[in-house]
């Protein structure tokens, strides 16, 4: 009995234009993702569909994957809605890979997002939903800052602990921010196809010091779906391990990651210098060094200077990352970030990333995180950490 999921089918909407209905994105991957697979929508067994916010922005909710889809001819498949902040997207893609290996059939995992709504302050309201009311209170009172996201005042903290810690610069942030943006500008997906350079990045406004704008995510509104079966086709992707994570405070967010990776290599049997290419969960440019290290692609340290260097860009000679652009250039839209990741990895291990192909990639990392769980040293831990391995055909 074959016990892989195989990626059978991908859709991923423009991530750079607000005028989209969350109803016309989720059509629009769904209907993209079954024609690559050479599907009906009738022949879907069950979804599993990632939001994080719609219950705010949109007044839904509940049942938000059958009020999108409900005209997608999806005839005979049970749909389940899963939010879980930021790794929506990641958390829908584990129990959808757990169904196809348990024998439910096709399976359908999508993510969507409506974060422009011309309301700012429920839009950030809607992404902190993702931390629990108390510790939102006590970032509120410790973390206010002009910018009015506590949570990129929390990045901006990590990102002083590596300075501190393991001697990051400012520049080598703003390093990982241009080569995010490089890599965006190949993506016709992507929410900023714009080139910038190091010090148009440092220039940039600032947000919470040291982070400019330019180091930061944006509001994004996307979609993305991914079509999972347990039944090989020739050239599809497979997802080689699926492994997740929940913080509960006891632990700082990096060592939870650390801890999840570690996790995950042992699923996957691999070790971290066998990947080719990772899209990880780059909320600011500071956090895709602290990533990269926690993870264990890169000694305490060294991942700064390796990204100046150009290591980490198309064509350098460590892991290649974020190809897509990541979240400070493709973009952000919560519970569909999880599975956009995978879709990005699914063309570069399908090798129809065009431009942005990682030559001969066999070997990919989706790392998603949401949430924040506070700690009494006025930390946070992760609330989820989820990783997918994924290997060619």
């Amino acid at each position: 009995m074959d016990r892989t999921t195989h990626i059978i089918g991908m859709g991923i909407s423009s991530m750079n234009r607000r005028d989209l209905t969350p109803v016309a994105m989720a059509h629009q991957v769904v209907s993209e993702a079954l024609a690559d697979a050479q599907l009906d929508p009738a022949q879907v067994n069950l979804v599993v569909f990632g939001n994080a916010t719609a219950g705010r922005l949109m007044d839904q909710g509940c049942i938000r994957g059958q009020t999108l889809l409900k005209q997608a001819g999806l005839r005979h498949a049970g749909i389940v809605n899963v939010d879980n902040s930021c790794a929506g997207g990641s958390s829908a893609l584990h129990l959808a890979t757990l169904a196809a290996l348990g024998g439910v059939g096709t399976v359908l995992a999508v993510g969507v997002e409506k974060m422009w709504t011309g309301d700012r302050g429920a839009t950030l309201a809607g992404i902190e939903d993702g931390v629990p009311l108390a510790d939102r209170m006590r970032m509120h009172q410790e973390l206010e800052n002009p910018s009015g996201s506590v949570l990129m005042a929390l990045n901006a903290a990590w990102a002083i602990d590596l300075m501190e810690e393991r001697g990051a610069t400012v520049e080598q942030f703003a390093a990982a921010a241009a080569k995010a943006r490089r890599h965006g500008a190949l993506n016709p997906n992507a929410q900023f196809q714009t080139e910038v350079t190091v010090d148009e990045v440092l220039e940039s406004n600032p947000i919470v010091w040291p982070l400019t704008r330019l180091m930061c995510s944006s509001f994004t509104d996307g979609a993305a779906a991914v079509v999972l079966s347990s039944t090989p086709r020739s050239g599809a992707p497979h997802i080689r391990s699926t492994t997740i994570r929940s913080g509960n405070g006891d632990i700082d967010y990096h060592e939870r990651m650390t801890e999840a990776g570690a996790a995950a290599w042992d699923d996957a049997g691999i070790d971290p210098a066998d990947v080719d290419v990772i899209e990880l969960h780059d909320a600011t440019s500071p956090e895709e060094l602290y990533a990269l290290e926690s993870l264990g692609f890169y000694k305490p340290g060294d991942a700064g200077p390796a990204t100046v260097a150009g290591e980490t860009s198309l064509g350098g000679r460590g892991v290649t990352v974020n190809t897509s652009g990541g979240l400070v250039a493709r973009g952000h839209p919560l519970g569909a970030t999880g599975i956009a990741q995978v879709v990005e990895l699914s063309a570069q291990l399908r090798n129809e990333a065009g431009p942005r192909q990682v030559e001969g990639a066999r070997l990919a990392v989706a790392a998603n995180t949401g949430g924040m769980i506070g700690t009494e040293a006025g930390r946070a831990d992760a609330a989820f950490i989820g990783i997918h391995v994924l290997e060619a055909s």
